[in-house]
Formats: structure tokens, C-alpha cells, sequence
């Protein structure tokens, strides 16, 4: 097994699979997501076939504009033999590195409900109130706060020569 960026293509069925069931293939095309600068991450299983895949873009969080550089997580996906096995933790650890490299300082996603302790448990925050998709799936929003204020202001506290 082994953690990789993808093109979003290698992961589609995936997402499909697990985020719109019933659905056809273009239900989870997010043209975004071929942005030169948007990233799709996935752990590759044995038989060569996605177990997980979660997808970053630079994008602002609509609740906290004036927070940035920010990027939005979209398009988390993992197959149902694969959880609990920390694969998903893989996958999101790989695209918070990458977000963390391009200078982000905020990663924000709407998350369904019944992955909050799964965010959580990363680090995000949920951020606002509840609401319900158009496919009736409850979501909260979240936020992942990439920089501290040393990370900011690196000379905060330490004493600066004249």
C-alpha cells in the first residue's frame, strides 16, 4: 500500500461509489479539481485499485474570507473494507502536508456528519451551524487552522536589533 497524488480520474469510481451511490460518473467530475494547482491524494492498495482519496484546491473559506492563503478539502472518499485501518488518516495527512507546503494557512471542508470525529480527530474544528445537502446528508462546516502566530510572525516575542 502506498500513498500518492492522482489524477482525479484514478479516483472518480471511487468517489462515486462511496459519495453518490446511484449516481453517474459525472455526479463527482468537479472540474475544480483539474485545476493545475488542485491536488487529489489516494493510498493505492495491493491490487493496484484506490482505497482512499481525499482532493485539495486553493480556494477561500466562504465563512472566513479574510483567513488566507486557504484551501478547501473535497471529495474525501474511502472504500468500506478499508476503514478503520488508518488509511483515510493517510490520505488526509498527505494533503494537509501538501496545503501546509503551498503556504496555506487554513484548510476547510464541509464534512458529513458522520465523519466529524474522523476530522476531529485530525485536528479540524466544526465552525458554524449544521445543514443539509441536496442528496438530504447532514454536513457541518470545519476548519483546520495551518499556522500558528510564531508561524506568522516568526520574531513575535524574540528581542530585534536596532
Amino acid at each position: 500500500m502506498r500513498v500518492e497524488r492522482v489524477d482525479p480520474a484514478v479516483t472518480r469510481a471511487l468517489r462515486n461509489s462511496v459519495l453518490r451511490p446511484g449516481l453517474p460518473l459525472d455526479a463527482v467530475h468537479w472540474p475544480a479539481l483539474e485545476d493545475p494547482e488542485a491536488a487529489t491524494f489516494a493510498v493505492i492498495g495491493d491490487d493496484e485499485s484506490p482505497l482512499t482519496t481525499v482532493s485539495v484546491l486553493p480556494e477561500p473559506c466562504p465563512w472566513r474570507p479574510d483567513d488566507g492563503p486557504a484551501w478547501r478539502l473535497r471529495g474525501m472518499a474511502t472504500t468500506e473494507e478499508a476503514r478503520g485501518q488508518g488509511v483515510g488518516r493517510l490520505a488526509l495527512d498527505a494533503a494537509v502536508a501538501h496545503v501546509r507546503a503551498e503556504g496555506a494557512v487554513l484548510l476547510w471542508c464541509n464534512a458529513r456528519d458522520v465523519a466529524l470525529s474522523f476530522y476531529e480527530r485530525a485536528g479540524f474544528v466544526v465552525e458554524g451551524a449544521g445543514f443539509v445537502s441536496e442528496r438530504d446528508i447532514p454536513h457541518h462546516p470545519m476548519v483546520l487552522a495551518l499556522a500558528t502566530i510564531g508561524d506568522l510572525f516568526p520574531h513575535s516575542g524574540k528581542f530585534l536589533p536596532k
